[in-house]
């Protein structure tokens, strides 16, 4: 029972002593090379053992032949240990730069490249806590390039907006101006008609005015929206009523025909808002003696989805969008025509190209989407709402 004490303060002296050599190896390879790190602490395993045995040699109760087997074999799996450690020291610090050189790139703005040959969904690095890492990078990466693909969207979008608005801004007080100065001078041929014109172009500076507000809203997250049981059949009714003029002065057809009861929990003001500018696009780009119709139904809801729903389709005569536009219509400032120049027809007016994107926000903001396609001679636009249960 005395020597296996022995036995054991020898072999616990020199796992110490060994111990302590290795942690001060370790203090002074703080900052190196993982793979020197690892190679210390393999070596100081191996050092441990061999103590151990040369202790107990001397101490006798092993014999020089056995101390001599014991250390040539301790050595022998000493060669293998340090070797396995050095090639795993080297993968790790492989894949480290590999991931390191990826942040970096990250940090730069470049995408994110997993290990060259691996997978990013593989756990293929010397370790699984580095193929995890790599696999959150990847992903990381893959988040911030479509964060900063919206970011730049969105910094074109507003770059356009403001361009597009400054000369569409710029036309009308041109013409308020030119017409100031005519009816100050006394030079105007027809007083009363300078006196209509410039009160159109002020209508039109308003309403631009209000639409730049209400997208500022939208696009701020401060549209407040007042809900309350909306009736399908009283939104279109009221969309009729407001496009009506405007349809007969242009000689269209406008019409609209409402299948079911549901009602909708919305605001009021903002839903008939996106109804009417819908409409009133439609008219704005069919041609004169052509067909606008509005339609509410209730659909089928899409996958995934808890509530039903109810479409409000607009269908108009312009003759189609190209497929490469479809993509851009709810964008801000989208017109449909590469020529900024407001209409001269005053039945029809001409907007700032906000209207879309504001019948989107308003659609996005009841929970609801909105969408268009080509049909036979024009576009049928869809907004989608939400039916609350009960």
């Amino acid at each position: 029972m005395r020597d296996q004490l022995l036995i054991i303060l020898m072999g616990a002296g020199s796992a110490t002593g060994a111990a302590a050599i290795g942690w001060i190896a370790l203090r002074l390879l703080r900052g190196r090379s993982l793979r020197a790190s690892l190679f210390a602490s393999a070596a100081t395993a191996v050092l441990a053992v061999v103590a151990g045995a040369l202790i107990a040699s001397r101490a006798m109760f092993i014999s020089s032949h056995d101390a001599g087997v014991v250390l040539i074999v301790s050595l022998s799996g000493a060669v293998v240990t340090l070797v396995l450690a050095s090639l795993l020291g080297r993968s790790l610090a492989s894949d480290s730069r590999t991931l390191s050189s990826a942040l970096q790139a990250l940090g730069d703005g470049d995408e994110a490249v997993p290990p060259p040959g691996r997978a990013a969904a593989e756990p293929a690095l010397a370790t699984g806590e580095l193929a995890a890492l790599s696999r959150e990078l990847a992903a990381t990466s893959i988040k911030l390039s479509e964060s900063r693909e919206r970011e730049r969207a969105l910094e074109r979008s507003r770059r356009e907006l403001v361009a597009w608005v400054s000369h569409d801004l710029r036309t009308p007080l041109a013409g308020l101006r030119a017409m100031a100065e005519a009816l100050e001078d006394g030079v105007a041929p027809d007083p009363a008609r300078y006196h209509v014109m410039m009160r159109q172009a002020a209508d039109r500076l308003a309403g631009m005015v209000d639409d730049l507000f209400e997208l500022s809203r939208i696009h701020a997250g401060a549209l407040k929206l007042t809900l309350e049981s909306v009736a399908l059949a009283d939104l279109v009714d009221g969309a009729l009523a407001e496009g009506q003029p405007l349809a007969k002065a242009r000689r269209i057809e406008l019409s609209g025909v409402v299948t079911t009861s549901a009602t909708v929990r919305g605001d009021v003001r903002e839903l008939s808002r996106a109804l009417s500018n819908l409409v009133v696009n439609a008219i704005r780009h069919t041609p004169v003696d052509g067909t606008v119709r509005i339609e509410a139904s209730e659909v089928e809801p899409p996958p995934g989805a808890v509530e039903p729903q109810v479409r409000i389709a607009v269908t108009d005569a312009c003759g189609g969008i190209p497929e490469e536009e479809l993509g851009r219509v709810f964008d801000v400032a989208w017109r449909g025509t590469p020529a900024r120049t407001p209409e001269t027809d005053s039945a029809v007016g001409a907007g700032a190209g906000l209207g879309l994107a504001i019948v989107r926000g308003i659609a996005e903001a009841h929970s609801g989407d909105v969408t268009v396609g080509n049909i036979e001679g024009g576009c049928r636009f869809e907004m989608r709402l939400p039916v609350p249960a009960g």
